[in-house]
């Protein structure tokens, strides 16, 4: 199954990078992307997204995107993440994770960011240095199969 998500996932690439977007070859941001793997695997989304500003990890201080995370798709720790699972990531040591990536292999992931479509690139060591969380899809995660 985890091979859906990683599909499902490059799908997206060359995606523009468009705040707030989650639209397929018309733009996505990372949040974006998460959000249309979501309604390739699963459908309609289980909640509405509601505004928020590029800033807003930093405006707020709370860990909104994890929380969103973790009432839909199953907590696990960062280092058991494999190809298939959503890793957030936190730019500075103190404030909160805001950008979302899914793993595509052992040392890459799929993401976008500003200025960038959507694109599969290596986990190294900036990115791994930031790891904050890690989630599976619950139903992916409860499957036998998961890791095919």
């Amino acid at each position: 199954m985890a091979a859906r998500v990683v599909g499902a996932a490059r799908a997206w690439l060359g995606t523009p990078y468009r705040h707030r977007a989650s639209v397929m070859g018309a733009g996505a941001d990372c949040l974006g992307l998460v959000r249309g793997v979501w309604r390739a695997l699963f459908g309609e989304e289980p909640e509405p997204v509601p505004a928020y500003a590029p800033l807003w990890a930093e405006e707020r201080g709370v860990e909104a995107l994890r929380d969103a995370l973790a009432r839909h798709l199953m907590a696990i720790e960062v280092e058991a993440a494999v190809a298939g699972d959503v890793v957030l990531f936190r730019f500075s040591p103190r404030a909160p994770a805001k950008h979302a990536a899914v793993l595509s292999g052992p040392d890459r992931m799929i993401h976008a960011y500003g200025g960038h479509a959507v694109a599969e690139t290596a986990l190294g060591p900036w990115w791994r240095r930031r790891r904050a969380y890690a989630f599976q899809f619950r139903e992916l995660a409860a499957s036998p199969s998961s890791s095919s």
